[in-house]
């Protein structure tokens, strides 16, 4: 390992510079004035904070747990960064910023025609090549995180195609501990640093900085604005003090060609986050890549083999993306919390001034068992195991519930109850096997839960309305059959009896309860969305609480109904799920240029305004790929092929072969595209792991995590 020298690579990588001189402190650049050296910066504490979009490109972490770091990219640029926990975002952006210190200067986000790819299809690594669109300079990024320390590594080249000489700046908006508006900053020894509470960055690069300034977003002492005004940096603030939206700009020098790696590391405060930045540089970038990249080789080479039905139709490199993106969105602190999405949908228009925006990275009991059940998929056990360790461990509350999600230490956020989200933790265990007594003790008790309270539900699995949900009834049924089998390895045969009665009870009553044989649509008989008091012909009121309006429960639909097939609960030939599909597809199917696309039920407001504006309370709901992959399971259960369900999954998945929550609906337009993702949350686990899910199901020729206590008992 190399130590006291660092790389400053100018035209044909010749080497130009030495660490100490990078570090010691600001220098000059070629051709750009001097800054005025100045105090602290006035204007705090700026203007608001937001977080960015929901659409994520590429994510990042490495495999081992002593790097608590997680990045996310999007837009051509980064974006939120976590430490150190996955609950925990740090950073709104960074990207560069360019100028010719005369006549422009631009956001590389906003000037350049962008792509990304994976140099490496078994690495979670991510380059991204920005292009100027009047052809002036390209702009290459390749991104690691330090695979022995909390340091984010983005090794860059800054190429100028036309013209020149041009600036180079990093421009760096950190919103530090999860919030935009408590943020101090400094130069420090040719670093930028920043803090607030316990959470604490620095930033610096290989060839050094040669002007460095902190100041409040949106204000004079913005370094951006600074430049802006008239393509220069006219002042450099040593010191933002005062909490605030900080914003930290930095010139770094380049030449016609240059390569130099920008790090930014975190800690519990500035000197610990410095010396993790200057220990990554000490190592070198090359160092920690190959580190990087073996960590992802070796976790890929650890799992099954890949299926023929991946393999057969070229989309491997979309399978090990699925599989190492899961594997990313685990904690490294809190084992076996994975968080829905690193991802904060709509982000760009959710204030960030006070912690804590709570986004997706939280974590569901229902996501988690679906991320659970695809590492069941892949041959990861051990994450199974963790999953189900964290959910009986910090989630099971005393009286068997479950929480509706929850921080990563367990604290509820959204305070309400999905009995589905009960029952799921049951399967879990069953199908793991672990049905021990430390195990039973807990898992009875939320049977019990589910005998007291079903099977109606305070919310569905789309967590806006309570009733009679088909979906929560089928993971009811599902988790008091798998209890019985559990209650009778422990000699508990009255409890078995009594769980047994119920699941046979309401799985005879399902139909009554939801199933409409005087619906609105088609020839008025299938199964609602949801019924308010197990009466689905009274035609009650239904108000959606997500900006959808009010309507006749009968004219709602989902296809919830289809996890009574999938959790065995009934056959996939039944009178009334046949029934329902053809409703079911006259009303949420879309025929989009990447294959079929399935709304969550009609009248759906939780997506982008009509307009595409962001959701804010109303919208247009979109269609979910997860929904794709659970109508692609039905039809291996039902005797049929999945190949196009598996196939447009991944079509709709973005080019860094991630899937999102939603694909836009209709024409391409307002800045979306048919059939693509849209601003929601990208990637979701659950997309990913219905992925997976269909994939091995379809290798299999069923649905493998179909539980076969519960199959056997009414499916078969």
């Amino acid at each position: 390992m190399r130590t006291g020298r660092r790389r400053r690579v100018g035209r044909g990588g010749r080497v130009v510079g030495l660490v100490a001189a990078a570090l010691a402190g600001i220098t000059a650049a070629a051709g750009a004035p001097p800054a005025v050296a100045a105090g602290e910066a006035p204007g705090a504490p700026g203007i608001s904070a937001a977080w960015t979009t929901g659409a994520k490109n590429g994510v990042g972490t490495s495999t081992t747990t002593d790097s608590k770091v997680w990045h996310t990219l999007g837009q051509g640029v980064l974006n939120e960064v976590y430490y150190p926990q996955l609950d925990v975002p740090n950073v709104q952006d960074m990207q560069y910023v360019v100028s010719d210190g005369e006549n422009f200067t631009e956001l590389e986000r906003d000037a350049t025609e962008q792509r990304i790819e994976l140099p490496d299809s078994r690495s979670l690594r991510y380059r991204q090549i920005n292009t100027d669109a009047d052809g002036r300079y390209r702009i290459t990024k390749t991104y690691v995180t330090d695979p022995q320390r909390s340091v984010l590594m983005v090794r860059t080249r800054f190429e100028v195609l036309r013209g020149g000489p041009l600036q180079l700046y990093a421009l760096y908006n950190p919103s530090l501990n999860g919030s935009g508006m408590g943020d101090t900053g400094a130069t420090s020894q040719g670093s930028l640093v920043a803090s607030d509470g316990e959470v604490s960055s620095a930033l610096a690069s290989s060839v050094g900085f040669d002007a460095a300034t902190s100041g409040y977003s949106g204000t004079s002492s913005d370094g951006y604005q600074d430049l802006s005004a008239d393509h220069r940096l006219d002042r450099e603030y040593t010191e933002a003090a005062d909490p605030g939206n900080l914003v930290q700009t930095a010139r770094i020098p380049v030449e016609k060609d240059t390569t130099f790696t920008l790090t930014l590391g975190f800690g519990p405060d500035r000197s610990a986050a410095k010396a993790a930045t200057t220990a990554a540089l000490d190592r070198t970038y090359e160092a920690a890549r190959a580190e990087y990249d073996s960590g992802w080789h070796d976790y890929l080479s650890s799992l099954r083999e890949t299926p023929e039905s991946v393999t057969s139709r070229g989309l491997t490199t979309q399978y090990n993306v699925a599989a190492m993106t899961l594997k990313s969105q685990e904690d490294k602190t809190r084992r076996g919390a994975f968080v829905a999405s690193t991802s904060i949908p709509w982000g760009g228009a959710k204030n960030a001034d006070e912690c804590c925006t709570p986004g997706y990275h939280l974590v569901w009991s229902r996501d988690l068992y679906h991320t659970a059940t695809a590492a069941l998929a892949l041959g990861d056990r051990a994450a199974a195991d963790r999953a189900l360790d964290y959910l009986l461990n910090v989630q099971w509350n005393e009286d068997g519930s479950f929480p509706q999600n929850t921080w990563l230490d367990g604290e509820p956020h959204w305070q309400s109850l999905q009995l589905d989200e009960v029952a799921y933790p049951i399967v879990l265990a069953h199908e793991l096997g672990r049905t021990g007594d430390a195990e039973w003790a807990k898992l009875k008790k939320s049977a019990d839960f589910i005998v007291e309270n079903g099977p109606s539900t305070p919310q569905e699995r789309w967590e806006e309305e309570g009733g009679y949900s088909p979906s929560t009834i089928a993971a009811e049924i599902a988790g008091l059959v798998t209890a019985a089998d559990m209650a009778r390895q422990h000699g508990d045969e009255q409890s078995a009896q009594r769980y047994l009665d119920t699941a046979d009870e309401w799985q005879r009553k399902v139909d009554d309860w939801t199933f409409t044989t005087s619906g609105p649509h088609g020839d008025g008989a299938y199964y609602q969305r949801i019924d308010d008091d197990g009466n689905p012909n009274n035609g009650n009121e239904l108000c959606l609480n997500n900006g959808g309006g009010c309507h006749d429960e009968r004219a709602i639909i989902d296809a919830g109904f289809l996890d009574l097939v999938r959790l065995g609960v009934k056959p996939a030939d039944a009178p009334a799920v046949r029934d329902s599909l053809a409703e079911t597809d006259a009303q949420l199917r879309v025929r989009t240029p990447n294959g079929p696309g399935w709304y969550r039920y009609n009248h759906d407001g939780y997506g982008e305004k009509a307009g595409g504006d962001p959701y804010a309370g109303e919208g247009v709901g979109r269609l979910w790929p997860l929904l794709t992959g659970e109508r692609g399971e039905y039809e291996l259960a039902a005797g049929g092929s999945a190949s196009k369900h598996l196939e447009t999954m991944a079509r709709m998945a973005n080019e860094g072969h991630l899937i999102p929550e939603q694909v836009w609906d209709r024409e391409s337009g307002n800045g979306f595209v048919f059939g693509e993702g849209t601003g929601s949350a990208t990637p979701l686990a659950w997309s990913m792991s219905q992925f997976i899910q269909l994939a091995r199901n379809m290798d299999a020729g069923e649905n493998v995590e179909t539980p076969d206590v519960v199959a056997e008992r009414y499916a078969r």
